[in-house]
């Protein structure tokens, strides 16, 4: 369990009853960035403690990712096209939708599954009474450093994608690809923490979340894939995976329409509104443990 680092800056020459100037207290954003320095710090030590675990799902998601990937050559043994993406676009597909997995993954996933636990055990009630915003600390709590390394692996192949397509991005469009995985990976978060809060109405929800988690299969298929159908229209808007990944894709590959970015843009947006909407209706519904 981590908790708030020392923020205070007195003045050493400063008399004991004087309050601080408004010049040297930190600033909010440095305060929380010392809070998450703190909560990172506290991240390497459990995984310097627990070293085989920590390679072995390195391991774990390295085959994992190799399995998918090979999935997708024995597909293309017997086709050229799904829809209109080829052999390297789909691996390129691929690649970017574990990459914002795996980003995912290390920053919120392992922090949404355990939000159950801590409203089970009457944990949550230490967390609201930190001087910090609690969603803040419950979504950032633990870092796993694990899914920066596979993320690491997923650049690697589309970076090899982007060869065998023969694709040169500008650096505009480096920056822009990285935005849209953010926004991505935004969503993710969005929507998971919102699935995660219904552990205050049910107590253990980690079903629930890994069940989502799931869904990032569909993330890794061409959205041409589909034909246009219900199918379609729950992955798009009411669970934008399919969004998610494409847009990425077809940013780097010069396919993508701004209809489906702003659409991105947009599905983001209302995914923030409705997460923030549920944690605070979940939080008026909690009662703590020793009621």
């Amino acid at each position: 369990m981590s908790r708030e680092p020392k923020v205070e800056n007195r003045e050493t020459n400063a008399p004991a009853s004087a309050p601080p100037s408004l010049d040297s207290r930190p600033s909010m954003l440095g305060r929380y960035a010392g809070i998450y320095a703190a909560l990172w710090k506290n991240s390497v030590t459990r995984e310097t403690m627990f070293k085989g675990n920590f390679l072995l799902w390195i391991v774990v998601e390295l085959a994992w990712f190799a399995l998918q990937l090979g999935f997708i050559s024995v597909l293309y043994l017997h086709t050229q096209h799904i829809g209109s993406w080829t052999k390297w676009q789909v691996v390129l597909l691929v690649g970017v939708s574990h990459f914002i997995q795996q980003l995912f993954q290390a920053f919120f996933l392992i922090n949404c599954a355990n939000l159950s636990e801590l409203v089970r055990t009457g944990k949550m009630d230490f967390l609201m009474m930190l001087p910090v915003n609690t969603r803040f600390v419950a979504s950032l709590r633990q870092v796993d450093l694990g899914g920066f390394v596979n993320a690491g692996s997923a650049l690697a192949v589309m970076i090899y994608a982007a060869r065998e397509l023969q694709l040169s991005p500008t650096l505009p469009m480096a920056v822009g690809f990285l935005a849209l995985c953010f926004i991505g990976i935004c969503i993710h978060y969005c929507l998971m923490f919102s699935l995660a809060s219904v552990s205050f109405w049910t107590v253990k929800a980690q079903g629930i979340v890994h069940g989502y988690y799931n869904l990032f299969n569909i993330a890794r298929m061409p959205d041409d894939a589909f034909p246009r159908g219900v199918f379609k229209t729950v992955f798009t808007f009411a669970l934008p995976v399919l969004l998610v990944s494409n847009v990425p894709a077809r940013l780097l590959t010069d396919r993508l329409t701004s209809s489906s970015c702003f659409l991105l843009v947009g599905m983001a947006i209302a995914c923030a509104f409705f997460s923030e909407w549920v944690w605070r209706m979940s939080l008026k519904r909690y009662t703590s443990a020793s009621s």
